[in-house]
């Protein structure tokens, strides 16, 4: 399909297209420099959880995500339970370029490790790991929903759930 010439005005075809730019740059600008931005807050929800004894079970969550100013830091408190099973799980995670880095604890079994993974566009993808543990830990942020996604070859086999942002 063609236009003729005198029905499109390139220049302002050209200024709409540089001004949209230029209102998109700070929305990337900032998802590139405070990747945890949109994780702060109070988050439940429900999932499911299976046992290396077997089975699978529901699960209810409910997390409580600090961030700091920059964006960069996340501090994460992760308390689910089953009619089975509970869990209890902390990280401290910084962002950087890209990457992330950090440090774990569950409480109610009293181990701790190190997360290393990478984040981009409100996806984390990271591996933690302890002496004899390791889990691969995926995270996806959109708008108030998130999802999470645990799976190991330990006692906890596997962890789907679905939250929402309560504030």
């Amino acid at each position: 399909m063609s236009f003729p010439a005198s029905s499109f005005d390139f220049r302002r075809f050209r200024s709409a297209t540089l001004a949209t730019a230029v209102l998109m740059v700070p929305a990337f600008a900032q998802a590139d420099s405070a990747p945890f931005a949109n994780f702060a807050g109070n988050w439940s929800g429900n999932g499911t959880i299976t046992i290396a004894e077997g089975g699978t079970e529901r699960i209810r969550c409910r997390g409580t995500y600090t961030v700091d100013g920059s964006g960069n830091n996340l501090h994460q408190v992760l308390r689910c339970a089953s009619d089975s099973y509970r869990f209890e799980l902390t990280s401290d995670i910084a962002a950087r370029g890209g990457n992330i880095t950090g440090s774990w604890s569950e409480a109610s079994r009293g181990v701790n490790g190190t997360v290393e993974g990478s984040i981009a566009n409100g996806q984390v993808s990271a591996l933690v790991q302890t002496n004899g543990y390791a889990a691969s830990f995926n995270v996806t942020t959109r708008g108030n929903k998130q999802s999470v996604n645990i799976s190991s070859k330990g006692e906890l086999r596997g962890v789907t759930i679905s939250l929402a942002r309560s504030n």
